[in-house]
């Protein structure tokens, strides 16, 4: 079970990430953010970098027989019971370009499955908290997610249209038809808002990891939402790169119904 000091200790690491990442966006010079290009063609940054070492640093101190996965560095113990899951900057294209929709993930997992989560927009101040079994708080509020049953009437998100493979666009564009009306690039905000209902789904395929939706599992579920791959299943520390997450259980079944017959 979470401790109030594992809590407490995911929202002190959110507190370090947002100091440096408001230091940085307040400093920031205009011309751009100097960035890499990962294996993955995936931009990193120095601070993407900085921010995950003392997150690690403070986690082996705090909780030694934890594992560690985070999105720059190798994992470490990830077979343990209990691994933290880091993403320092989820959204690093919106970080470079400027644009303040991204944000830090923290997730614990046991055995797998993920039982706390964390969200921290730096920049606009909001944190969505989720606990296994409790009710996700926004800023200290509690949050719920808004029924949506009906595709016609849903508000999509997804992350980015360029990643999925060619076997899943069909069944992306038969969902862009399906929906109201589509909101991109929004990265773990979109999933967020989701949480207190501003939106109603958010579908991804293709470049999704355990650090990209650890975290979103305890926030989405803690406020009435469903969140799984596109088989249905539950997400954690060794699913795959698609995401299905909604407000409501029936439009979460009738996602999942037209991704399958797509």
């Amino acid at each position: 079970m979470t401790t109030a000091r594992h809590q407490a200790l995911a929202e002190h690491l959110a507190d370090l990430s947002r100091t440096l990442l408001r230091a940085h966006w307040h400093s920031a010079m205009p011309g751009g953010q100097p960035f890499d290009d990962k294996a993955d063609a995936s931009p990193v940054t120095e601070l993407d970098r900085r921010i995950e070492l003392e997150l690690r640093e403070t986690l082996v101190r705090e909780t030694p027989a934890f594992g560690v996965v985070g999105e720059e560095f190798p994992a470490h113990e990830a077979d343990a019971e209990y691994v933290w899951v880091l993403d320092p900057i989820d959204g690093t294209k919106a970080f470079i370009a400027g644009l303040p929709v991204f944000g830090t993930l923290i997730a614990l997992c046991r055995d797998g499955r993920p039982i706390l989560g964390v969200v921290d927009l730096p920049i606009s101040g909001l944190r969505w908290v989720g606990v296994e079994g409790e009710a996700t708080r926004l800023n200290g509020h509690p949050v719920t997610t808004r029924p949506c049953a009906e595709l016609a009437q849903a508000l999509l998100a997804s992350s980015n249209p360029e990643s999925p493979p060619d076997h899943h666009l069909d069944a992306l564009a038969r969902l862009r038809r399906a929906t109201r009306w589509r909101l991109y690039g929004g990265a773990c905000s979109a999933y967020a808002n989701l949480a207190c209902g501003r939106l109603d789904l958010v579908v991804d395929s293709g470049g999704m990891t355990p650090v990209d939706y650890c975290a979103l599992v305890p926030v989405i579920e803690g406020a009435g939402g469903v969140i799984s791959d596109w088989h249905g299943a539950p997400l954690g520390l060794h699913s795959g790169d698609t995401v299905v997450a909604a407000g409501d259980p029936a439009l979460h079944r009738r996602t999942l119904e037209l991704l399958h017959r797509a």
